[in-house]
């Protein structure tokens, strides 16, 4: 049995985030909570970022503060370049540096296909130009201080499948095309950014959300939707923590330009 070096990091430590420090963009929402939480569960300083600062002062008040970690908030809209970079600033000076981003943040659109204006269309599409100027500001953030990052996309299943047209079919517009156009850009974008970046020890990875409804989303869509899951329930948002976790620490050190799916395996079929 060929014993473990004295140097090489035990699991637990792996995954400790003590000493480092996250930006999460729209934390204060129903996905973006959990991860934030996660995040300070492992022992990180949060950044919670949110269009509302009311919003995202309450949630950094009410994160987990193991070892004393002192969370933070500031007012950030990625999809406003100038809000964009006066919030990572902001949240730079505020926790003294960044080591992680996770940009979570998103704008919704209701129209689907029927009746989704070319203006809505591309409006959607901005969604990935604002991780994008983040992403740089965090590349470039790291590089300047010469340490590694980690920088998390948040992508989803539909980015990587087609949805069933009869699962909104009669209860809601069904899943927005430009939504499906954008997810598939985040992780494509994913790739091109992580190997761009991997000699700058920025790594660049793409977490990828499958059915994780709302308690406000209509109840028979959400049924629907259960019958096509292969578990046959929707995913709940603490279930994304280790994802999370994982893609912000040393435990996916050697990972970089890749798509981690938590789907309950919908894109198995």
């Amino acid at each position: 049995m060929t014993e473990r070096e004295p140097s090489d990091p035990a699991v637990h430590e792996l995954f400790d985030l003590t000493g480092k420090r996250a930006l999460v963009t729209g934390a204060s929402g129903y996905l973006g909570r959990a991860l934030a939480e996660a995040l300070a569960e492992v022992g990180a300083t949060v950044v919670v970022s949110s269009r509302d600062l009311a919003r995202a002062e309450a949630l950094a008040a009410s994160l987990p503060r193991p070892g004393g970690a002192r969370h933070l908030a500031v007012e950030l809209d990625h999809m406003d370049e100038t809000s964009a970079k006066e919030g990572f600033r902001q949240a730079v000076d505020a926790a003294g540096g960044l080591d992680v981003l996770v940009n979570n943040g998103h704008e919704p659109l209701v129209n689907d296909w029927t009746d989704v204006s070319a203006e809505q269309f591309s409006r959607q599409l901005a969604n990935a130009t604002g991780y994008f100027l983040l992403a740089r500001l965090m590349r470039n953030h790291a590089v300047a201080r010469g340490v590694p990052a980690s920088v998390i996309m948040l992508g989803s299943m539909y980015g990587l499948v087609g949805s069933y047209p009869d699962a909104y079919e009669g209860v809601c517009p069904a899943s927005p095309a430009a939504y499906h156009a954008l997810k598939g850009g985040v992780v494509h974008l994913t790739r091109h950014l992580a190997v761009y970046w991997a000699r700058d020890g920025v790594r660049v990875n793409c977490l990828s959300p499958g059915p994780f409804p709302s308690p406000e989303a209509p109840a028979e869509m959400v049924r629907r939707l259960c019958d096509r899951s292969p578990m046959k329930r929707m995913g709940l948002p603490h279930e994304l923590k280790g994802a999370v976790v994982f893609l912000a620490s040393d435990a996916s050190s050697y990972m970089t330009g890749q798509n981690l799916v938590i789907d309950g395996g919908w894109t198995a079929w």
